[in-house]
């Protein structure tokens, strides 16, 4: 169940009610009885599940990335292979 935060029109008293979804909303507020009305909050969002990284969100190949690495011929020096062979 969610917790809704409201708000009173004439005190400004804040205060969170923890409800179901079916519930009519809090017309009153709790400390001197006046009207309310709703206040609205940003939510977190959890993405579970497999595919959600892979699929919508990995950033896409560069050109580069796509491209094989050359093969090793030898003469630079730093991976150990001779180019004589």
């Amino acid at each position: 169940m969610p917790t809704y935060q409201y708000e009173c029109l004439e005190c400004k008293h804040r205060f969170d009610v923890f409800q179901s979804m079916k519930d009519d909303p809090v017309s009153v507020c709790e400390k001197c009885g006046k009207p309310v009305r709703k206040l609205f909050n940003a939510t977190g969002i959890i993405f579970k599940g497999n595919g959600f990284y892979v699929n919508d969100y990995k950033n896409k190949s560069t050109s580069s990335e796509s491209q094989p690495a050359p093969a090793c011929t030898g003469n630079c020096g730093s991976c150990g292979v001779s180019g004589a062979e």
